[in-house]
């Protein structure tokens, strides 16, 4: 290590108390910079040679307890490669903990920009931006900490807040247990451990893969679908069904859904009710006939349920009238202390998301743009959608004619969001792609929840 690359790291190190040196490469194309913050969190610094002063600051998606938890400070390689070309520097941490890491992800941000402060001086500007739960994690920066970004960019972020998030993932598992296990004692909230969520959502996997053998059990799991808008081609894998072909789209909702099962439904939900210190998620008070009628897969299911030979006015009923799930106060506190959004912004944010996105469904951003509106931040949000399926499944060009697009509301007090726009310039950055920006409007969030309007349970 050169010098003054020593000199700066030991410098570092001491301010935050990192728990490992730092490791830093320099030649001729930049600097890399590596280590761990003073919570255990790694770092990742990437400066280039010639900085435009231009600071990108990354937050990564979801990673489940227990998974591998490295530092990113950018969506992908060829994003990375592309903007250090363009003199752009790049930072991003891990959290200090896995799952639902909210207390430890945004000050484990604010971390890596101080260190960034200490080794490069300041940014002349610093943009936030991340993937998914990464995106939660930006909009939280971006409202909690305004003085640190001068704008932000949230990518298929999960930008319903927590307490919404939570509600709505209960919604499908609850309906699935209604009308497909309806004795079977399933638990779908108050885990005492990931033991007991596995066991559950093995249990309703069961049921599900059962189900999915019948006309009436595949009209259910549609209904199920439709509670949680899964759109019918949310992955790229999927063959792509013509618009009535009701068959196909319920063939890959039923993926959908068993991915669910196995993932947020019962094990994440499990580790976030550890940091909660119980059940955050209700469903007393809804109505779901009403919750059915805004999804934007209602006329599937009522087909459906047609061709099933069933009632689909039965199985509301059945619904409306089965047991509810009443959330504890002490986690619901927690959640909306931590975890939901006040919809006021001092600085611009876009959002840009897939419309086949069956893990974090578009209507979330109806759901930000609802909170926004009612915190006095809707000039300052945009949104923008691209037709495609799957999760996060921009390609590099897109994802970069967003981070420009921010940059140029930034610089010229005007937003230019339109599809020609940002596909120009999507094409611009990845000839080789695809550019599939569209004009879109995603229906309602089924039960959005945020501080500007202060919803309760």
């Amino acid at each position: 290590m050169k010098p003054r690359a020593r000199a700066l790291a030991l410098a570092a190190t001491a301010v935050l108390a990192a728990t490992a040196l730092p490791a830093q490469a320099a030649s001729a194309e930049g600097e890399h910079l590596e280590g761990r913050l003073a919570s255990g969190a790694a770092y990742m610094v990437d400066m280039p040679a010639r900085w435009n002063g231009t600071l990108l600051l990354f937050s990564h998606g979801y990673s489940p307890q227990g998974s591998p938890n490295p530092a990113q400070n950018a969506p992908s390689s060829a994003a990375r490669a592309r903007l250090l070309d363009q003199g752009y520097a790049l930072a991003g941490s891990s959290y200090a903990t896995t799952g639902w890491a909210v207390t430890e992800a945004v000050p484990d941000q604010l971390a890596t920009l101080d260190l960034f402060s200490q080794r490069f001086g300041a940014a002349r500007r610093t943009l936030a931006w991340g993937t998914s739960y990464g995106g939660f994690v930006t909009t939280a920066i971006a409202e909690r900490h305004p003085g640190r970004v001068d704008g932000s960019l949230s990518m298929c972020g999960l930008v319903q807040g927590g307490v919404a998030n939570w509600n709505s993932t209960l919604d499908p598992v609850f309906a699935l247990k209604t009308l497909l296990a309806p004795d079977s004692g399933i638990r779908l909230t108050g885990f005492a451990d990931q033991t007991e969520a596995k066991d559950a959502a093995n249990a309703l996997t069961g049921k599900l893969t059962a189900a999915q053998q019948t006309p009436q059990g595949r009209a259910r799991i549609a209904l199920a679908a439709a509670l949680h808008n899964i759109p019918g081609h949310n992955d790229p894998s999927q063959p792509k069904p013509e618009p009535a072909d009701w068959t196909g789209q319920q063939a890959n909702q039923y993926a959908a859904v068993a991915g669910l099962l196995r993932t947020a439904a019962f094990s994440w939900r499990q580790e976030a009710e550890s940091r909660a210190g119980g059940n955050p998620s209700w469903n007393t008070g809804v109505d779901y006939p009403a919750m059915l009628r805004q999804s934007s897969v209602y006329k599937e299911v009522t087909e459906l349920y047609r061709k099933a030979g069933l009632r689909l006015r039965d199985d509301l009923t059945a619904l409306n009238r089965a047991p509810r799930t009443a959330a504890d106060p002490e986690a619901v506190a927690w959640m909306r202390h931590t975890s939901a959004f006040t919809g006021r912004l001092n600085h611009p944010q876009l959002n840009i998301h897939t419309t086949g996105d069956g893990l974090i469904p578009v209507q979330a951003e109806s759901a930000y743009r609802r909170a926004a509106t009612a915190g006095g931040s809707a000039g300052l949000l945009r949104q923008a959608y691209v037709d495609g399926p799957g999760h996060c499944t921009f390609s590099t060009g897109e994802s970069l004619a967003a981070v420009h697009a921010l940059e140029r509301r930034l610089a010229t007090g005007r937003w230019d969001t339109s599809p020609d726009t940002l596909n120009s310039a999507a094409e611009a950055e990845d000839p080789a792609a695809e550019a599939r920006y569209v004009a879109y409007r995603p229906t309602a969030y089924p039960r959005p929840y945020d501080l500007a309007h202060g919803d309760r349970p």
